[in-house]
């Protein structure tokens, strides 16, 4: 009797095990497939958006889509941290934005006669889209028991949804449209965001349930923006590195806005797929990273990405006038070098600057000085030299864009020689450690 008794608990033992293994292994997948279609939206849009409207007569209003979405970046953390955080299950809240974005994606296009209404219409999408990010990172914590070992896994998906959307966009739908028309002159990547924000709307009722993280807890607007942290990590070496990372975003808005541009002024066919070589080199730099922070240490990372960004641009500038097909090609293919070695370094070094009551902080902090005020400062600074060199007209010539990308080149290499000169931080190597980031 004791036998069967220890072997019906035997059993029991397993099969419970068995169901715990199969729902992990289905909230997994579940996870990943929100991951894949976050950015699969952000990719399929963000790409193309400035061919679209050169191609409908608002050449010189290609920065404002870059500029209304660090706004939205900017609002985002007070949505998250004042409202989603302490009064609505996360995912209901990410269900609900996804499917409002849809609806402003949906109508953006009808708009193209109209550009204020098309610039407000992609700044009511923004303000849907940004919180999302934080949204179904949350989602993913909730469940998670270890997060620096499993989030990475989750996380790639997206670096995977974004290659897909530009894959699907250069390959796909050009065979939807006319002859010699590319499908991002066109408003389908447009479309395709709609439709795919409306699919994770819906998705998104169907995750596990992650009631508000914050609900009950006093939050204040100056700990979402990393007031607290930026007077507790207060050092030269630490505002070197903030004016650095505000500095160095100016030219990356040059690379978000103009980089389509410039494709298609150099007659590259597939814009959106070339521009997913960057990602492809993000995925592989990333998994790289441990090894080079053993050798060279947080200060020559840091200084590694921001002069690959300075070759990015020159390699831009001289490939430009006779369209060197392998200089532009490896200047995208540095994004991996340009992304992982500055923006993903640098949230380590402040996660390990950071004591445990300041650390979500000091990552807001970041985020608001690179992806909220410096793409936004950047993407205005970037459209004002453009619209410099286009006065009046629809495109750049090669010989303009060979003179508008030496301007980001010099800027990130002043930035670069003044980091070098004044960051002293006292340590030498960060310990290889996998961090939940947001890569693009």
């Amino acid at each position: 009797m004791r036998r069967n008794e220890s072997l019906i608990v035997v059993i029991r033992w397993a099969i419970n095990k068995n169901l715990r293994q199969n729902m992990k292994s289905t909230t997994r997948i579940q996870l990943s497939v929100m991951m894949f279609l976050e950015f699969f939206i952000w990719g399929a849009w963000y790409t193309t958006v400035g061919v679209y409207m050169t191609k409908h007569d608002m050449a010189n209003l290609t920065h404002w889509p870059f500029t209304v979405n660090p706004i939205a970046a900017i609002i985002a953390p007070f949505f998250v941290g004042l409202i989603a955080d302490r009064y609505f299950a996360t995912e209901k809240v990410l269900g609900v934005l996804h499917l409002l974005g849809a609806v402003f994606m949906f109508l953006t296009p009808s708009a193209t006669g109209n550009p204020l209404l098309f610039i407000l219409l992609l700044l009511a999408y923004n303000i849907c889209y940004m919180p999302t990010i934080s949204l179904a990172n949350t989602v993913c914590f909730h469940i998670m028991t270890n997060q620096e070992r499993e989030f990475p896994i989750i996380r790639v998906f997206g670096t995977i949804g974004w290659i897909v959307a530009g894959l699907l966009i250069s390959f796909a739908l050009g065979n939807f449209v006319a002859s010699g028309v590319k499908p991002e002159e066109t408003a389908m990547p447009l479309y395709l965001t709609a439709g795919a924000s409306l699919v994770l709307g819906l998705y998104s009722f169907t995750l596990p349930h992650t009631p508000p993280p914050a609900k009950g807890k006093k939050v204040s607007a100056r700990s979402i923006i990393g007031i607290d942290a930026f007077k507790q990590l207060g050092s030269r070496s630490f505002y070197i590195f903030l004016l650095s990372s505000f500095l160095i975003c100016i030219p990356l808005a040059a690379y978000y806005n103009f980089t389509q541009i410039f494709l298609e002024s150099a007659k590259f066919e597939n814009i959106a797929a070339t521009q997913t070589i960057g990602q492809a080199s993000e995925t592989i730099f990333m998994i790289l990273m441990p090894l080079f922070f053993v050798r060279l240490g947080i200060k020559w990372m840091l200084a590694g990405g921001m002069l690959a960004w300075a070759i990015r641009y020159a390699l831009f500038a001289l490939g430009a006038p006779d369209l060197v097909t392998w200089m532009i090609i490896t200047g995208i293919a540095l994004h991996g070098v340009c992304y992982d070695f500055f923006f993903v370094a640098g949230q380590i070094y402040v996660d390990k600057k950071a004591t445990p009551q300041i650390r979500a902080q000091s990552q807001g902090l970041i985020i608001f000085v690179t992806y909220g005020v410096g793409l936004l400062v950047g993407a205005q600074i970037a459209g004002a030299v453009y619209n410099s060199f286009l006065q009046g007209g629809t495109s750049l010539t090669l010989q303009q864009w060979q003179s508008f990308w030496w301007i980001p080149a010099v800027f990130a290499l002043v930035v670069l020689v003044i980091f070098m000169i004044f960051f002293r931080d006292t340590e030498k190597n960060v310990p290889a450690r996998e961090e939940p980031v947001v890569m693009v």
